[in-house]
């Protein structure tokens, strides 16, 4: 066994001395106020910070002389800076001081791996692990999560022991989805969290601005260095009416992500307003911003209102909600005549049910157009399994109301024709449903409950019904629907909708039902038409936390033992990344220049490579292997342009990385949507990599990028993308000049002829410094070595 400290070097040494005086300090000044009122129940010596953000909004509002959006409110007042922070939508990088730093078990391997490596003694922000990513669906709740405990008790034991040596609060496997979490526990108005996980917006249900973001970000919050973002532009969503009917919460974000597509909320926040907004509870506005992650969003966020105060009473935190009023007016509501950079117009009134899909989150089909639609473009129509739950969907109002769904298909004999998987949000709510009868009701009509965890969502299902390859239609709650998305098979047609109706396509079986319109046959032979779905908001009973699923860490935590088996094949810890060498990138070869659509999950999958993330160099061997090479139109095989002979991708990248070649991929929009996951970023950076060039990037991605040393840029021309072959060398020029908005040199040599063209960027000058230094870890001890 080799213990983390043996690996340190002498700078992480002295980064360790100084930190120690930080963290000796209180948690940082966002955190306290004469309030009071603790944070949560877990975090009784830390408060809530609306006195210090009413004071620094004060100022901010001083300096700007305008009204200000709910968004600009509760991102402005966390300013490390606010008397002389430059503020300028879509211009600044605003330095932040969050309140806390959430992270789930598949992307906290690596952000407490960096954090070790940092050399720092504790988290100086209140901050939680959770298990939710590694529990696959086979059989069913309590033998999966079993199995799950067995297979993973070496990850387990190192994040239970690593955040109970470094201050890190640890919920275990079984307890629940860590958006679920966070809303039940720690969320409240007001709150600036950065996750570790891209649907970290979920908690804008409780009027927080969670932001999703990659392990090195969380590192650089924990360890009290503020945290950048570029100063997001605010999209406003005007709701009028009221939902009602077939109609739900869930409609409302697929509609948004009909008008705005993947890419349309990139840089903005997306802020909801209006009359309507009364009639969504706090669990649907959380389902609401949850899936704001799908259109590229920075965050979405709801004001304080009467039913975020309902559920903060139901989960135990009544004194939250009555702070949260004293600052209703100041803090957590938008100004009257605060400008917006976009405004959407929604009639709930006239919304209809919409399902999205398949292979993208944004193409949209109202219910009454779906089965004309379906038939139109050749999708299966006969749907296989149907999915309810998620972090998107799992609340205790949506079970209900599926619930009543199911009970009025078997008053009249009929059940779910197909197999039907629910996934509880938390250990809370599945244990209140069980309570309440919900989960019987499930099991009647079919239903299997699975493990408090992610699941199929996320890849983790152990499919058996169709063989990969085979064409196949699938409904979920969830909120991703990317190919292979959930059972790595690229044939599978997945539609995302609301639970509600999931359910009843689930009855019917076909993707050419409409229960508004339609009817069914029940098992006497007579049509009969389901009711529209009802479900109490709350539970009248009030929640049943379940089992205790939380592990506190010790107020001391060296003597905690952090260890890392060097054999091991899930755990490795990380080697500092190389340091520029002061000179431009020339003649580096072209590794895959990818073809249309390429999400994380394509760079780097999900499903069984989960079980590696804490293993760089395993991991690596997924990288881009679900990217479609535009030389083939073919996945995981290129051409190695050394020995002219075709491999799998990451199998040519250890090639050139032997023989010292530096290589750069190239991509087309929106590269890297989708999920939080650095290890897209963190992949190539280890297999030689030096840079990504792309038409464009999704946020956390490209600020992924630049906290791993690769420079991400784009084509000044977007028609420059064609100029690239598989066979042309790149070299960028200009390095030594490397400036904030001072465009680099790019040559392209194909054939013998260079193109020279120009290349965009949107580093500034710290990031700059992370590419010098080989990351923004390295940086970060060079600054602490030099205190």
């Amino acid at each position: 066994m080799v213990q983390y400290s043996r690996l340190l070097n002498v700078q992480a040494r002295k980064v360790a001395r100084y930190a120690v005086d930080l963290q000796e300090r209180q948690f940082h000044a966002s955190c306290a106020a004469a309030s009071k009122v603790a944070l949560s129940k877990f975090d009784q010596n830390v408060y809530l910070p609306y006195e210090k953000l009413q004071k620094n909004l004060e100022v901010v509002k001083k300096r700007l002389g305008r009204p200000l959006t709910l968004s600009e409110k509760v991102l402005y007042s966390h300013l490390d800076d606010p008397a002389n922070q430059d503020i300028q939508r879509g211009v600044s990088y605003l330095r932040l001081r969050p309140d806390r730093v959430a992270m789930q078990d598949a992307t906290a391997q690596m952000a407490m791996l960096q954090f070790i490596s940092s050399g720092l003694k504790r988290v100086a922000v209140p901050s939680t692990i959770h298990c939710d990513h590694l529990i696959e669906a086979q059989i069913g709740g309590e033998k999966d999560l079993a199995r799950a405990k067995d297979i993973n008790a070496e990850v387990y034991k190192f994040l239970s022991t690593a955040g109970a040596k470094y201050g890190v609060g640890f919920w275990k496997p079984g307890s629940g989805i860590i958006h679920q979490i966070i809303l039940e526990n720690y969320a409240f108005p007001g709150l600036l969290m950065i996750g570790t996980d891209s649907h970290t917006p979920n908690g804008g249900g409780l009027g927080g601005l969670c932001i999703g973001v990659g392990g090195a970000d969380a590192v650089d919050v924990m360890a009290n260095i503020p945290w950048e973002l570029k100063c997001p532009n605010v999209i406003g969503v005007n709701l009028t009416g009221k939902i009602s009917g077939w109609t739900s919460p869930k409609d409302v974000i697929l509609k948004v992500a009909d008008i705005l597509t993947v890419k349309g909320g990139t840089g903005a926040i997306v802020e909801y307003m209006g009359k309507g907004v009364d009639s969504i509870s706090c669990t649907g506005m959380a389902t609401i911003c949850n899936m704001g992650a799908e259109i590229g969003a920075t965050t979405s966020v709801f004001p304080f209102n009467k039913r975020m105060a309902d559920y903060l009473a139901s989960t135990g935190r009544s004194a939250i909600a009555a702070e949260a009023t004293k600052y209703q007016g100041s803090v957590l509501t938008a100004d009257s005549g605060a400008k917006y950079d976009q405004v959407i117009e929604i009639n709930l009134d006239k919304l209809e049910p919409h399902i999205n899909g398949p292979f993208t989150p944004d193409l949209a089909h109202p219910i009454s157009k779906l089965g004309a639609n379906a038939k139109k473009n050749g999708y299966p129509m006969d749907i296989r399994v149907g999915l309810i739950g998620s972090c998107t969907n799992s609340s205790y109002e949506d079970m209900g109301r599926c619930a009543s769904i199911a009970k009025n298909a078997m008053k009249h004999g009929l059940k779910s024709k197909i197999p039907f998987n629910v996934t509880p949000g938390s250990e809370q709510i599945r244990a209140t449903i069980e309570r309440d009868g919900i989960a019987k009701t499930f099991k009647e009509f079919g239903g299997t409950v699975l493990a408090n965890a992610c699941g199929p969502c996320i890849g983790q299902w152990d499919r058996k019904d169709v063989k990969k390859g085979e064409k196949n239609t699938i409904v979920t709650s969830y909120n991703r629907n990317f190919t292979g998305r959930n059972d790595a098979n690229p044939a599978t047609h997945c539609f995302v909708t609301s639970p509600e109706l999931v359910t009843a396509l689930s009855i019917a079986g076909t993707l050419n039902f409409n229960p508004l319109t339609d009817e069914l046959t029940g098992a006497d032979g007579k049509k009969f038409k389901l009711d529209s779905p009802y479900g109490d908001e709350l539970p009248q009973k009030g929640f049943d936390p379940g089992m205790d699923t939380y592990e506190a860490p010790p107020s001391d935590g060296t003597s905690v033992k952090v260890d890392v088996d060097p054999k091991s094949q899930r755990l490795q810890l990380l080697e500092p990344f190389d340091t520029w060498n002061g000179k431009d990138l020339t003649e580096m070869t072209v590794l895959i220049k990818v073809k249309g659509k390429c999400t994380t999950d394509h760079i780097s999958a999900a499903g069984p490579w989960l079980k590696y993330r804490g293993h760089l160099d395993n991991i690596s061997n997924n990288m881009f292997i679900g990217a479609t090479n535009i030389e083939n139109n073919e996945m995981n095989k290129i051409k190695n342009q050394v020995t002219g002979e075709w491999a799998g991708v990451p199998d040519v990248a250890r090639f050139y990385k032997a023989k010292g070649i530096k290589w750069v991929a190239v991509g087309d929009e929106n590269y890297g949507e989708g999920s939080s996951r650095e290890h897209a970023a963190l992949e190539p950076r280890h297999l030689g990599g030096r840079a990504i060039i792309t038409k464009s990037f999704a946020r956390i991605h490209e600020t992924n990028l630049k906290k791993q040393g690769m420079l991400p840029l784009t084509f000044a021309n977007p028609a420059d993308y064609d100029k690239v072959q598989p066979h042309s060398k790149i070299s960028i020029l200009g390095l030594n000049n490397f400036a904030p908005g001072k465009q680099l040199d790019c040559e392209i040599k194909t054939d013998g002829k260079v193109e020279k063209i120009k290349l965009n960027h949107s580093f500034n000058a710290q990031q700059i410094e992370w590419f010098k230094a080989g990351s923004a870890l390295n940086r970060m001890k060079q600054i602490a070595a030099n205190q």
